[in-house]
């Protein structure tokens, strides 16, 4: 059969090559096509129709500056489906490019299946009606999305959480941190690991609070860890100052060795969480206070990180806007980084219980096998 995926963004993308994986083992005859990354066209052996690096816009205006930009791979996206022809649509969050691409496929009678659902219950809650109309099934994995879905007249299925396997899976491998330190000519002293996000934006808004937060603790060496297609000069711009910038395979392989980190919200946030290093949330954006008063109104959520949401209450600190300065964000940062602390202590206690919920199933093989069950059906009718 032919899949068809789209990826617009760095974790999509990672999820999304454990799922061409998983379709290629139950499917050895599986066509891929996709939008997506490096790691996506390793696992489908071809390249993307588009890369995601020229598609992660972030905010209203970083969109409309780039707007030619966004209706050029919207059109190749549609393009490529209708000459494609794919057994079915699979999409990977990213819901205003893909929900989009998701009313073409339905009009060509193409099946369309989510993977790793938008954040519809967080805000633009309004979205719903456009999955009930254009999409066959939600295969979600946060644990409580299902309750979501079901309560606003559609059903999605948990399918387990791949962030949960692929950290396991590095935690197994990584380096040792003798070798770590001299692979990156580091001295040995406790590190924090800088994450500004994935998206030019997140890194023009995060990375300088970050930095300016970190001078506090001379004692301690921030690292940078640099995100796939963005380059260091990227970083250099928006007050890198003189951190070194790393690049693994996984985020894990450099947080593993870290004391903690200071994070932008997102999946990064889970991905740290999973690790086990403690971390503060930091989402400057423009740093308005009544930019917050409307998030606040707009958002259905008490919490925007991950671990927050999936645990029911606060075990990370969220430093969001006007609420993210150098100062509060040390302050939230200085009782995370000595190892005696009881704050260091109930945020790891935390993690344990959000590992907890998300449970144990493999994620990309539970959807894999479900779509290709649910498309033999559809071809048996």
């Amino acid at each position: 059969m032919h899949y068809f995926l789209i990826s617009g963004e760095a974790s999509g993308d990672l999820h999304g090559s454990h799922l061409i994986d998983a379709i290629k083992t139950a499917d050895p005859d599986a066509i891929i096509t996709f939008l997506g990354g490096d790691l996506m066209a390793a696992s489908a052996g071809c390249a993307p129709i588009v890369h995601y690096r020229d598609m992660a816009y972030m905010g209203f205006s970083e969109v409309l500056r780039n707007l030619g930009k966004v209706g050029a791979n919207l059109r190749a996206a549609k393009e490529a489906l209708s000459l494609a022809k794919p057994d079915c649509l699979i999409l990977i969050d990213y819901p205003s490019f893909n929900l989009k691409v998701a009313s073409r496929a339905a009009k060509e009678k193409i099946p369309v299946y989510y993977y790793i659902s938008p954040k519809i219950w967080a805000w633009k809650k309004w979205r719903i009606r456009d999955i009930r109309r254009l999409v066959r099934r939600v295969y979600s994995i946060l644990p409580f999305e299902p309750a979501f879905y079901q309560a606003n007249g559609f059903d999605a299925t948990y399918v387990g959480n791949p962030s949960l396997e692929e950290v396991d899976a590095r935690l197994a491998q990584t380096s040792s941190r003798e070798e770590f330190l001299k692979k990156y000519k580091l001295r040995d002293r406790p590190l924090v690991a800088l994450m500004p996000g994935s998206r030019r934006g997140e890194i023009r808004n995060n990375l300088a609070v970050m930095y300016l937060a970190l001078k506090e603790f001379p004692q301690y060496r921030g690292v940078i860890v640099g995100a796939p297609g963005i380059d260091d000069e990227m970083y250099r711009a928006n007050g890198a100052g003189d951190l070194p910038i790393i690049r693994e395979a996984s985020a894990v392989d450099i947080l593993v060795h870290c004391r903690a980190a200071l994070v932008t919200s997102g999946t990064a946030t889970l991905e740290c969480a999973l690790t086990g290093i403690p971390q503060v949330v930091t989402y400057r954006a423009n740093g308005s206070k009544l930019s917050y008063d409307i998030m606040k109104r707009l958002l259905s959520v008490d919490y925007v990180s991950l671990p927050n949401l999936i645990v029911e209450r606060e075990i990370i600190p969220e430093q969001l806007l006007h609420n993210c300065t150098p100062t509060i964000v040390a302050e939230k940062l200085g009782p995370l980084l000595r190892l005696d602390s009881p704050v260091r202590q109930a945020q790891l206690d935390g993690y344990a219980e959000m590992r907890s919920r998300l449970g144990t199933q493999n994620a990309a093989a539970t959807t894999a096998g479900a779509i290709i069950a649910d498309l033999k059906s559809i071809a048996n009718k």
